[in-house]
């Protein structure tokens, strides 16, 4: 599915809350706990993007993928202080997965930190019993590393990995 992509915009966030939060829900079913997917999540996720996207100087750049007027998907990406790139999220709909918006999201997240970051190397954080986000990352030239805890503020870890592209 071909998508138009564009930047995401503050009254953006509700909708991006709402598909964080059922793209979570659906990847990481056997993953987290369900008593935080089915609980505070949304509301954290709204809280978020609220803060996000009302910043007078926002921490990192929003892309939203469109198609027939709705919202197929989207990545965050945001310089850190190492002097690489972090895609802090990329979802797509769960009903459109497989049909191609993730790489062109990813792709776009490449071109992005190339003209505004070039030479930097760009990164991402998933979990380790993702294995489907994984396989993604990894046709998509994504190379991972080392397995580490990640430490959840509800109060629950899960092991997670870097996945790096030193030239994307």
């Amino acid at each position: 599915m071909t998508v138009q992509i564009r930047p995401g915009t503050e009254s953006d966030a509700e909708a991006v809350a709402m598909l964080h939060t059922a793209s979570w829900r659906t990847a990481y079913a056997h993953i987290m706990p369900g008593w935080y997917l089915n609980g505070s999540l949304a509301d954290d996720h709204r809280n978020l993007w609220r803060t996000r996207l009302a910043a007078e100087v926002p921490a990192g750049s929003l892309f939203i993928a469109e198609s027939d007027g709705e919202m197929r998907g989207f990545v965050y990406l945001a310089a850190q202080p190492d002097g690489r790139v972090l895609i802090d999220n990329l979802h797509v709909q769960p009903d459109h997965k497989g049909g191609g918006i993730g790489g062109q999201l990813l792709h776009f997240g490449f071109e992005w930190a190339g003209a505004e970051y070039p030479g930097h190397s760009v990164y991402l954080e998933v979990l380790q019993d993702n294995t489907a986000a994984i396989g993604f990352y990894k046709r998509h030239g994504g190379q991972p590393g080392e397995a580490r805890i990640a430490h959840f503020s509800a109060g629950f870890d899960v092991y997670d990995l870097e996945i790096t592209w030193s030239q994307p």
